[in-house]
């Protein structure tokens, strides 16, 4: 799977956020949910490459689509 480097957590949240998830709970971590799936995203920045491509997949993207939302 091709990495996604290099990425921030706020980064992260605006992609999730137009995909239509919002965001839940904020603390150590960053809770997202669209109802049905819920993301977890670290207060890292970056965020570590292969942490954020399983986050992602959790959410249905391959690495190319959700660099193309960045």
């Amino acid at each position: 799977m091709p990495r996604i480097p290099g990425v921030s957590q706020h980064d992260a949240v605006r992609v999730f956020t137009k995909l239509g998830y919002r965001i839940v709970r904020q603390s150590g971590h960053i809770v997202m949910s669209n109802g049905k799936v819920r993301l977890i995203i670290p207060r890292h920045s970056p965020i570590n490459a292969i942490t954020m491509g399983a986050i992602a997949k959790d959410a249905g993207l391959t690495p190319e689509q959700f660099r193309a939302q960045l």
